[in-house]
Formats: structure tokens, sequence, C-alpha cells
């Protein structure tokens, strides 16, 4: 997250260039969060906010321990708590107060968000409730505070650890620790992504993510010299150098943002770890005294951003969801991303500034003891923090209360993960049922007719004259593999097609339900149409589909299109229909326009259907399967398109 440390530095004059390069790591991770697609790997911004923290404040701590000989351990805490706390604890009221406005979905577990983000634990929390962090389904109100929480645990460890390496002279051997740690933690990320570890577990882990901060607080050790060492001006050679080296790590860095994949193994096994030294070599860079690349990095706006930066961070996530979820609740309809990314943008930034101004800076000055008096007795004090007084007072009158009901009050699953048990329960029962008469079916049905799909009758047909005789398939003709959205749509599925044969999981891409196919076909079970819904979770390969297509032989295909705010999906959306249309026999079932501003078919996340949008989805199956009964795809794959 952004660093939250002050910006004075380790020596009498301000470190340079860190406001800016603040500056482009949240612009880093506001690209990624509000602008999908736009920078697949922004989310490594947050890794060059804790390589800015673990230098900014061991440099502070250093310092410290050169003036006074020691850290005060209580005093440290406090200027975080002035810091971290005011700012935190209005996003946090303010945001929960206006889930409740938006519905339920953005509720769910919030009393525990509340409680981990207060704590400065949240990390934790959301690593034992299974939350997924490169999920976008149903994703958590407060999610941005993982990263708060994992600053808040180093801070606590660090001046106590730097008050044990104080007692050794040697700075070498007063480095090695922190960098042994760091290290470890890096190679601890790398050594359980090869483990098979779950992504967000790693992400999460205090102990796989620490290395930036722990590295930070390396370079902050062995760069420190005290305030009295003479640092006489850099010349042109080496004004040249600390340019080149800010320019290298800042052209790695974007290059990781455009090419690295969000939870992928190479963002584990190499990337983390790269955008760590890249950020390392710019700050050592842009910190040396009299380097004008410092000073060019914290030119304006850049440097207006990076001092408001931790508002931003924390702004910016809560808001995203609230102004979603309120665009799909006035309009019944998918928002454009990009439109819901513009609004949420602006927002952030207003009440970012609008909470520097106010409440964190007079913090900073006052102190929290003073603001809280302030708060009770604000006639005591000028007419302007009077009125701030006022409006935060009334904030508090109206949010408190508001947020202690949304934690009483909150659901305990989401719409979608309602609507995707539902189905979840449905499969269960048809596999029970097939189950049970499985065996004794497949010893009444003889081979010949269980091979018919491939004799070029009925819906395998090969000739103009078989084309007429086409009998529209049920429910007992057709294997369907899908997603999640299948699945929540399997109780009017086995409705309106009963006796059909469906496997639908959550999460599951195209190339998935290829390989599924596959292994349909070779154990002889695939029936005589087959129904592909798989599309939503991520872009769709055509590789994937020309090898179901081969899979299904003469079998008619049904490509189910997808429907959600998902960057990818208008592109899954347009090879499904480029497909269908370049081969016989394959169809597109237009979901995605059946169901858009449809009131009530979708569930909040505004992608997994309500039996309502069930019975859309079943619909639009139906109407598939009704044009593939024209002559033109009746004749299936026995002709060319063209």
């Amino acid at each position: 997250m952004p660093s939250s440390a002050p910006r004075s530095a380790a020596r009498p004059d301000r470190f340079g260039g860190l406001d800016g390069l603040r500056a482009i790591a949240v612009g880093l991770v506001l690209a990624y969060h509000l602008f999908p697609g736009l920078l697949p790997g922004g989310f490594l911004g947050v890794d060059v906010f804790f390589v800015i923290s673990g230098f900014l404040i061991t440099s502070l701590l250093l310092r410290e321990l050169e003036l006074s000989g020691g850290i005060r351990l209580g005093d440290f805490w406090r200027r975080r708590a002035r810091r971290l706390l005011p700012a935190l604890a209005l996003v946090l009221l303010v945001s929960t107060a206006l889930a409740l406005l938006t519905g339920g979905d953005l509720l769910v577990g919030i009393g525990g968000q509340l409680a981990g983000a207060a704590l400065f634990v949240s990390n934790w929390v959301f690593i034992v409730n299974g939350s997924d962090y490169f999920a976008r389904d149903t994703p958590e109100l407060l999610r941005n505070t993982w990263s708060l929480a994992l600053e808040e645990q180093f801070y606590i460890v660090l001046p106590l650890l730097l008050l044990v390496l104080a007692h050794i002279r040697k700075r070498t051997l007063r480095i090695l620790p922190l960098l042994v740690l760091g290290t470890g933690s890096a190679f601890l990320m790398v050594a359980l992504s090869l483990a098979g570890v779950e992504p967000t577990r790693i992400y999460f882990g205090s102990d796989t993510h620490t290395f930036g901060l722990l590295l930070g607080a390396a370079a902050a050790t062995a760069l420190h010299r005290p305030a009295t060492a003479p640092t006489p001006p850099p010349g042109r050679v080496l004004q040249l150098v600390y340019a080149a080296v800010a320019l290298a790590g800042l052209v790695v860095l974007g290059w990781l943002a455009i090419r690295l994949p969000e939870g992928s193994p190479e963002s584990f096994r190499g990337g983390f770890q790269l955008a760590t030294v890249a950020s390392l070599a710019v700050i050592w860079a842009v910190t040396r005294s009299g380097a004008r690349v410092g000073r060019a990095l914290d030119a304006q706006p850049l440097r207006w951003l990076g001092e408001r930066s931790y508002g931003i961070y924390l702004w910016h996530w809560p808001l995203l969801l609230l102004i979603g979820a309120a665009g799909r609740g006035l309009r019944g309809a998918p928002v454009e991303p990009w439109i819901i990314g513009l609004i949420t943008l602006v927002v952030t930034l207003v009440l970012a500034a609008a909470s520097y101004r106010y409440i964190e800076q007079p913090v900073r000055t006052l102190g929290l003891r003073a603001s809280i008096r302030l708060l009770l007795t604000p006639a005591r004090h000028t007419p302007r923090r009077r009125t701030v007084a006022a409006i935060v007072g009334a904030l508090l009158l109206v949010t408190v209360p508001a947020t202690a009901y949304a934690v009483a009050s909150a659901p305990r699953s989401s719409s979608a993960e309602e609507a995707i048990s539902r189905g979840q329960e449905a499969l269960e029962r048809q596999e029970a049922a097939e189950g049970a008469e499985g065996a004794a079916t497949d010893a009444d049905i003889p081979d010949a007719e269980r091979d018919a799909p491939g004799d070029g009758s009925a819906h395998g047909a090969e000739t103009d004259a078989d084309a007429e005789t086409v009998v529209a398939p049920e429910g007992t003709d057709i294997t369907a593999v899908g997603d999640s959205v299948m699945l929540a749509s399997l109780p009017e599925l086995t409705e309106v097609f009963p006796g059909i044969s469906v496997d639908a999981a959550v999460s599951r891409g195209m190339g998935a339900g290829a390989d599924l196919y596959a292994d349909l076909a070779a154990q002889g079970e695939l029936r005589n149409v087959l129904v592909v819904g798989l599309g939503t979770n991520g872009p769709v390969q055509v590789e994937d589909l020309e090898t179901i297509r081969q899979i299904a032989g003469t079998r008619p295909v049904v490509l189910v299109n997808a429907h959600g705010e998902r960057d990818w999906i208008p592109g899954v959306n347009q090879l499904l229909a480029e497909f269908a249309a370049s081969h016989r026999g394959i169809v597109v079932a237009d979901w995605s326009g059946s169901v858009a501003g449809v009131p009530d078919a979708l569930a909040g996340d505004g992608i997994h259907p309500n039996p309502s949008g069930g019975l859309i989805y079943a619909e639009s199956v139906r109407r598939a399967l009704d044009e593939l009964q024209q002559p033109g795809e009746a004749l299936g794959f026995a002709l060319p398109r063209r």
C-alpha cells in the first residue's frame, strides 16, 4: 500500500523523488483496478510502496538512533497511529455505511473485514476466509486493507529489530539479518508457488510478501550516513549515472506492469522479486544528495499525488465496488467498465484530497487527543476548524450507527454464492440420479445406438436429403460443459431439457472444457449435441474451440456467449460469433443479449443468474438448438460454410 511515512527523511533535507515514485506506484494500482486490462501487472505498485515504506521508516528510525541513542517505541507507534488511523477510520465508516444503500452483497463478512482492518490483520483474515485476491466475483469491500495490515505488522517488529542491530558496530553485519530475512521471504514465495499453494495465500502472507519492506530497510541501513558527514554535490557523470539507474528501474517496472499476468506463476517466481529490485534501484538513484533526477521525479502533479497516495489507495477500492453496484442498480444493465473506472477515479481524488487537508494533516498537527477535544469543544477554535469539526461530527453521527447496523444485518453469503449453491445442489442431485440408473441404462443400450452420432444420421446429417429429417434434440441428446454461470442455471436447464447431462464448475475456462470433452469422448460418453458454456473466466483461444469442434465430430455444437463487466468478455463473444459463422453446425446461444437489461435476472455481481435469469439462459440454448435445425446449419460439418 502507499507509504504512510512522514515526508521527513533521515537527513535534514527531505529525500527527493519519493513522492513522485509514490505517485507512479499508486497510478499502477489505479490502472490495474479501475481500468482492467490496461496494465495487467499494475498490482506491482503495492510492492513499490512496500520498498518505499521499508526504506523511509528505517531511515527515520536510524536518524532517531543517531541523535538520541535509542528509539522511543511508544512515540514511534503513536506517530504511526496518528498518521494511519484517522483516514482509515473515515474510509471504513463511510464505505460500510454507503454499502447499506447498494444491497447486501458488499456487506458479506463485513464484521470480520472491519475487525481485520482495525487490528491490522486483514491479510490473515482473508487467507482464513479463503478469499481470492485475483477474483472479481463478489469481492470484499475492504480487500485493499490487506497491505496496510502487512505494513503495520512490519512496523511493530522493525524498531525492535533495529534496537538489537544497533549494538552491532560493523555496518555489513547490521545489514546481514535484514538481507537474510528479506531474501528468505522472497524465496519462500517462490517455494510455495512451486509447491502449488493457492496464489492468494502467497500474495497475502506476511511471511511470503514482506521482502520488499525488509530489503527496503536493508537498503536504508546500507546507505545511511551520519547527519554531520560531508556530502559533496555530485558531478555531471554521477548525475548521469543516477538518471540512467532511475530510468532503467522505471522501465523495468513499466515492462512488468504491461507484461506480467495477475496471479501467474511468473509473478511469484521472479516478477515480484524483480519489481522489488527495480524499486530499490530507483530509490537509490533519486534519494542521493543533490540528485537532479529526484527533483525531476517530484515535479507537480506527481508530488501532489504522492503526498495524497495513502488516501487515494484507501478510497479507490471501496468506491470502485460501491459505484459499480450503484451503476448496476440504477440502469439494470452492465455499465461500461471504463465509465465506472473514470467516475471512481474522480471521486477518489476529491475525497483523498479532502481527507488529506481536513483530516490527516490537522491530526498530524494537533495530535489524536487534541483532535478529539476539537470535536467535543469546537467553540474554542477558529471558524475553519469549527466547520471541519461540525462536518466530521455529522459524519460520525450518521456512519457509526449505520456501520453497526450493517454488521448486525450483513448476509452470510452473496447472491452470486447463493445462485451457485443452488446450482451445485441441483448438480449433486443429477449425479446421484445418474449413478443410481447409469449401470442399468448402459446395459440396455445397444452399441450401435450408442455410437449413432458418428454415422451421419439425425443430428449429424451429411446430405441435403438427411437434413430434412433432422429432429430437434431433447435433454437426453445433450452433453453440456460449463462454468459457474451454467452451474447457477442448472435447475432451469434440467427443467427445460429433462435428462440433460451437465458438467459445470466454478472458475472453469475453455481450455479445461476442451480437456473435459476429450475425456468424455474417450469414455464414449458424448451425446448427440454439445453445449459449451465457457467464456466468463478469461480470454478464449481459437485453438481450444477448434479442439472441441474436432472432438464433436459430426455432432452439432452450441456455444453460449458470456455476460458480465469483465474486460475480456467482448473479445470472447466476438470470437465465438466469428467461429460459429465460419463453421456449419456451430451456433451461438446469445445469453448475453438475452439477459442484458432484464431486472432481477442476475445476482449482485451482474454475472450469475437468479432463477429468472437461469430460465433466460436455458431459453437462449433452446433458441440456438432451433437454429441448428435450419437448413444451413443442419447440413453439419459435412459441407463447408461457403
